[in-house]
């Protein structure tokens, strides 16, 4: 079961997402908040493995509580949600270490696999702010990237252009039709070659690259 803790300051989102998640037999919604201090409160009573995060909140905003949390020991993954999908607050929610980022009318069967992605400790961002992540870290062609990507084979430079799609592990593994192990095992490589462990630093070489 994946224990999931819901933090928005709107009532009615939070039961909606209530909804959403709530029939899915693999989670498990044992609590929410209203704002950051509450969650604080929360996730330490109740443990939870992934936790909904909104940006804007009273008392205490979503970045400093995903900030707070995320320096507690055993700390649970931060999946942002909001309807606000300017860079700078995804680029800032990312430094601090959120593991996904969504719009919040994203489709309801997205949301709930991307609940189960970062579970699985995969990162997750929807394609506009995927796109968003990648505009702001430049717009410009770059012949270094090319030189970069120019190490990797064939198949590693398919996983890397799906990266910076903003798929999922397992989306790359469908789009491509082999095993999210092929998948895992390819962006190790990846990483390796380019000398990272950051999808958005492969993400963002890509764009880079002219790739996309």
């Amino acid at each position: 079961m994946i224990r999931v803790v819901i933090v928005d300051d709107d009532p009615m989102v939070r039961t909606g997402l209530r909804l959403i998640l709530g029939g899915e037999p693999d989670l498990d919604l044992v609590g929410d908040a209203g704002d950051g201090r509450q969650a604080m409160t929360v996730v330490r009573d109740m443990r939870p493995d992934v936790v909904l995060m909104d940006i804007r909140m009273p008392v205490q905003d979503g970045l400093t509580t995903t900030e707070l949390l995320l320096d507690r020991p055993s700390p649970p993954r931060i999946l942002v949600l909001t309807t606000f999908d300017a860079d700078d607050m995804v680029l800032r929610a990312l430094r601090l270490g959120a593991h996904g980022f969504l719009l919040k009318d994203t489709p309801p069967a997205k949301m709930i696999e991307a609940v189960r992605a970062v579970a699985r400790g995969e990162p997750v961002l929807s394609p506009s702010v995927a796109h968003q992540v990648i505009a702001a870290a430049t717009s410009r062609y770059k012949p270094q990237a090319v030189k970069e990507l120019d190490q990797l084979t064939e198949r590693e430079r398919e996983v890397a252009i799906e990266v910076a799609k903003g798929s999922s592990n397992t989306e790359i593994a469908t789009n491509l039709s082999v095993s999210v192990a092929t998948v895992k095992a390819n962006i190790t490589r990846i990483f390796a070659k380019l000398g990272t462990g950051s999808r958005v630093d492969v993400a963002n070489r890509v764009r880079d690259a002219g790739l996309l």
